[in-house]
C-alpha cells in the first residue's frame, strides 16, 4: 500500500485555482449566451406583456395567424378578444395570439428587398 502512495504523482501548483481555471471559458460562454440570447428575448417578452395589457376596444391589431382586425369586445373571463374583421365578421381570439397593433412596426424585422 505504501508503494502505491509513492507511485501516486504530485500534487500541482495551485491545486484549488487550477480548477477554477478550467471553468473560466464555460462561465464565459454563459455570458455571453445571457447577453446575446437570454436578455434580448426577456426584453421582447416584457414589451409584448406592456402591449397586450394596454389594448383597447377600436384599435387595429394583427394576429400571429395575419388576421387584421379592430378590437370590438373583451372577454376577461376565458382571456380572449372580439375581433371585427369584416363588416358583420367577428371573431374571437386570445389574447396572447395577437401579434401587435398595426401601424407600430417591429424594429428586429429585417429590412425587405435587395
Amino acid at each position: 500500500m505504501i508503494e502505491l502512495l509513492q507511485a501516486a504523482p504530485p500534487a500541482g501548483p495551485g491545486g484549488a485555482a487550477g480548477g477554477l481555471v478550467q471553468f473560466l471559458p464555460m462561465i464565459f460562454i454563459f455570458v455571453i449566451f445571457y447577453f446575446l440570447l437570454i436578455a434580448p428575448m426577456r426584453k421582447k417578452q416584457r414589451k409584448t406583456q406592456e402591449m397586450l395589457a394596454t389594448l383597447e376596444k377600436g384599435q387595429e391589431v394583427i394576429t400571429t395567424g395575419g388576421i387584421f382586425g379592430r378590437i370590438k369586445a373583451f372577454d376577461e373571463q376565458n382571456s380572449a378578444v372580439v375581433l371585427e374583421i369584416s363588416d358583420n365578421t367577428k371573431i374571437r381570439v386570445l389574447r396572447s395570439a395577437i401579434a401587435g397593433k398595426v401601424g407600430e412596426t417591429e424594429t428586429t424585422t429585417a429590412p425587405s428587398g435587395t
